[in-house]
């Protein structure tokens, strides 16, 4: 029965139909999950920070998360899918000073803001499990494993040059520190260098399995692991001790020791011990280390330094090298000293050019190397390459990796491994965070907070500059849990990304009182399946995170689980209309608020999907989201005129055999793409299907039980990206339950499925052809001729022929009976016989063909009619092949 243009506009109201079905999951209890569960599918996206507004970035990361957890639940996975709140920080600390009120009042204000905006967009969580990381309840658990991670010798307090973020008034980690202009992560000013007394994780500790573990990431993306790689940054080398002066031996480390015959001068970091103790004699030392500390970084070159009237002994040569302080010499690399060698280091090379200092090369290219010996000229430039020994002496000839190994021994020595990364300070100096659990008392020095006075707990805001705790008089005075003295509280909180270190774990039992989590559910839980959140936390939250599991495990609070996170997905970028990112500044924001009001947010939810791959960014598309919007309309309308009457069904036939085999086709295609996180393709693959299915109404009354198993289908298909419109057509085709519980699709393609698909589609291709290039106005048979056996048979020979095609075709007995037609058939196919694809047989082909004449038939209007090369004209057959029916085409 053919439908109205004005019959296929109504559709459903989603300002009714979209709170209805949110209430009745919360009333059937569809997302929770009962503690008892064995080890469910868990799907976590990165908690939020609690700004108070949903933007279009979070809609796409917990659409993600959310479409797999359906798609889990209804293949009938327990399923874990929590969500919980970042809700400690310095945003909404500033927020209440700007407003006149206090961190917490602010901070509740958003989540419960946050919380029905994320309600109102469909996102099936198990709020049962809900945590704020700014609650006692959660936060004393800081606290405590703080000091486990003491006890375990994990924690150090300690005197350390540390990053200054004049504007946030507080303590940076390395990681929190970005882009060659160190700049602040959160507020981008430029950081200052500040000697502080801070506590630290010694997160160093684990950087050897840190880094090792990353092999077995599978499931990661290469680009975050390699970003860990190099955050780590393990270098092998060796140290060896240069005499320098008067103040004895100065070890360096290098992963260059094979070319210390080289070394021409010897450098010290501004903030080595040795330099302090050289600039207390020498003014112009101590000048240059106090410009070094000032300047910033972009007004000091490779080339700034001075030299100290030092010198140090090489132990290679014994002759005497001067020492300077240079500022490209970095005090918490390595050992904050090294020697130099210009020949063979494009800093040393730039910097003795610089101050005329020797350039002596002790490293030429191997015979074997690209590069020729005669062409280098260490004077122009470094030569960085490995290589084989010269001007070293007795070692000449050895080369680089031989002399290495040779000179550790040689020169007293040693090997070592060094990394760049460095210990995770997380002291902060401001007041939304977890106060750490440490008194100072004057005789006894540092001493914990007994776990009988935990939760140390935030005092009442404090309206100030600089720390606030520190004004928090009455708070910080307390008695010494040691001596019982007067002592003053830590007033230094912690970073938050401790908070989000352990978060993922207390999801499983979130109400514990007497511990962080159940350590036996936690073991059985974890690791998260599926994680998604931004690339930004690759080495700051990510690489915490995996910390904090493997010193978990270490503690025996989690059995065996050393990784957090099995499975990672880092989510592009939603960018404004203009392809820009988006901004308010720019104007070019979308609220997700305005479009759940105009479209809902089931719209929302598609376009997002359907708009790119998770990990691909996109510009946002009016167009895209209008598209979105009325393609869930019609979806609708086809369920709605069937399950009312309006479509005539008939019998079954080669029709309804071609669309039973599409519906599926396209199950079995759409739970790949589900699988593999291509959320797009298979919402393409729904689109045809409805499409499909639109067609077959329109061309003939359809099988009642092919049609409706196709709705029924393609309802859940969208299940888990557009729930809300889904459980209202399910329930207009009045199945029984919710469809957020029905049983996932049966996802198996038929056999044979691809191969036809590809003929059907050549052959329509062709026809096209054939009546553009004719020129045919009007066709009214089209009559396509299916390729006998015997060219089957020359296909398969010709495949696995080994080149002599017509060779092999004529050896066989059979073939030869076809005379010259065989051979001429097996002199086309031979030039392509390799790249050739296994066909169908004669009477699948022929079948195929029936099945899907229909196509033919609505797209040309004229009768199509499918012949065996039984039946067929002799002359037609003659033109068709495996795979390629011959075409015969009246007007």
């Amino acid at each position: 029965m053919t439908t109205t243009g004005e019959e296929r506009e109504r559709g459903f109201d989603h300002t009714e139909v979209e709170p209805r079905w949110q209430r009745t999951w919360d009333e059937a209890d569809v997302f929770r999950i009962d503690d008892d569960e064995t080890d469910p599918e868990y799907v976590l996206a990165m908690f939020p920070y609690t700004s108070g507004e949903l933007h279009m970035g979070h809609v796409r990361n917990y659409t993600i998360t959310d479409a797999y957890a359906r798609f889990e639940r209804m293949r009938g996975e327990s399923v874990l899918h929590p969500m919980g709140w970042d809700s400690f920080g310095l945003p909404a600390e500033n927020a209440a000073e700007e407003r006149d009120t206090n961190p917490r009042d602010w901070t509740m204000q958003c989540i419960d803001s946050m919380r029905e905006q994320l309600t109102e967009m469909g996102f099936g969580y198990d709020w049962e499990r809900e945590l704020a990381t700014c609650e006692p309840e959660y936060y004393q658990w800081n606290q405590w494993l703080f000091k486990q991670f003491r006890e375990e010798g994990l924690v150090e307090r300690q005197a350390a040059e540390l990053n200054w973020c004049p504007s946030c008034e507080t303590v940076l980690a390395d990681e929190q520190v970005e882009g060659e202009d160190e700049l602040c992560w959160r507020c981008d000013t430029p950081i200052e260098a500040r000697e502080m007394d801070q506590w630290f994780f010694t997160i160093t500790d684990y950087a050897e399995e840190l880094l090792e573990d990353l092999d077995d990431l599978d499931g990661w993306p290469n680009n975050v692991r390699e970003m860990q790689r190099n955050w780590i940054g393990k270098q092998e080398g060796a140290s060896v001790a240069f005499e320098v002066g008067d103040y004895g031996d100065v070890d360096i480390f290098t992963t260059r020791l094979d070319t210390i015959h080289g070394a021409t001068f010897f450098s010290l970091a501004p903030g080595h011990p040795v330099a302090q103790e050289i600039a207390a004699d020498n003014e112009e030392v101590a000048e240059y280390i106090e410009m070094a500390e000032d300047a910033d970084e972009d007004d000091l070159d490779v080339t700034s330094g001075v030299f100290t009237g030092e010198y140090a002994t090489n132990p290679a040569t014994s002759e005497e090298i001067p020492v300077y302080v240079a500022d490209y010499v970095l005090t918490d690399v390595g050992t904050g000293a090294l020697y130099a060698v210009p020949a063979h280091d494009e800093r040393d090379h730039e910097f003795a050019e610089a101050h005329d200092i020797d350039i002596v090369q002790v490293v030429e290219p191997t015979e074997d190397a690209d590069a020729d010996p005669d062409d280098i000229d260490v004077q122009e430039a470094a030569y960085t390459e490995d290589g084989v020994l010269v001007n070293s002496g007795e070692f000449d000839g050895l080369t680089s990796e031989e002399a290495r190994d040779r000179f550790v021994s040689e020169f007293d020595g040693e090997h070592r491994t060094e990394y760049n990364l460095r210990d995770w300070g997380i002291s902060r100096q401001r007041y939304w965070g977890t106060p750490i659990p440490m008194i100072h008392c004057d005789d006894c020095g540092y001493v914990e907070v007994p776990d009988e006075d935990l939760p140390v707990e935030l005092p009442e805001f404090v309206h100030t500059t600089g720390n606030p705790l520190d004004a928090a008089e009455e708070w910080k005075q307390v008695d010494c849990p040691d001596c019982g003295a007067d002592a003053v509280r830590e007033t230094d909180t912690m970073d938050t990304f401790v908070d989000s270190s352990w978060y993922f774990l207390r999801y499983t039992s979130p109400d514990l009182d007497d511990a962080p989590f159940d350590a036996e559910r936690a073991s059985d839980w974890m690791p998260v399946d599926q994680y998604v959140g931004g690339i930004e936390h690759a080495v700051m939250h990510l690489l915490y995170a995996r910390f904090f599991t493997k010193v978990l495990d270490d503690l025996d609070m989690v059995d065996g689980v050393r990784e957090p996170f099995t499975n990672l997905t880092n989510q592009g970028m939603v960018l404004g209309e203009d392809g820009n990112k988006m901004s308010k500044s720019l104007g070019n924001g979308v609220s997700p608020q305005r479009i759940i009001e105009e479209y809902g947010a089931d719209t929302a939810r598609l376009f997002i999907m359907e708009a790119a791959q998770p990990e691909k960014e996109f510009a946002w598309s009016p167009e895209g989201v209008q598209s979105a919007h009325s393609f869930l309309q019609n979806v609708y309308t086809l369920v709605s005129e069937y399950s009312e009457g309006e479509v005539d069904t008939g019998d079954a036939g080669d029709i309804a055999d071609y669309v039973a085999r599409e519906i599926d086709a396209t199950a079995a295609n759409a739970t790949a793409e589900f699988e593999d996180f291509r959320f797009n393709h298979a919402l393409q693959a729904v689109r045809e299907l409805v499409s499909l299915l639109r067609r077959y109404q329109e061309a003939t009354d359809p099988d009642a039980d092919t049609f409706e198993r196709g709705l029924a289908t393609a309802a859940k298909l969208l299940a888990p990206v557009a729930p809300h419109a889904a459980e209202e057509m399910w329930a207009e085709l009045d199945r029984d339950g919710l469809i957020a519980e029905a049983e996932w699709p049966a996802a198996e393609a038929p056999d044979g499925y691809e191969t036809e698909r590809q003929l059907v589609e050549n052959t329509r291709e062709d026809v096209r052809d054939i009546v553009d290039t004719v020129g045919i106005e009007d066709p009214q048979t089209i009559t396509l001729a299916v390729a006998p056996q015997w060219k089957h048979r020359v296909l398969d020979l010709a495949r696995n022929a080994d080149g002599n095609v017509v060779g092999t075709v004529m050896q066989d007995e059979e073939l030869r009976e076809q005379g010259e037609a065989a051979a001429d058939f097996a002199k086309e196919i031979a030039g392509r016989a390799q790249s050739l694809d296994e066909q169908l047989p004669p009477e699948r082909e022929q079948t195929a063909l029936e099945r899907a004449a229909w196509l033919v038939e609505r797209e040309f209007g004229a009768e199509v009619v499918v012949q065996g090369p039984e039946e067929a004209a002799s002359d037609l057959v003659g033109k068709a092949g495996p795979g390629r029916p011959a075409i015969d085409i009246e007007e």
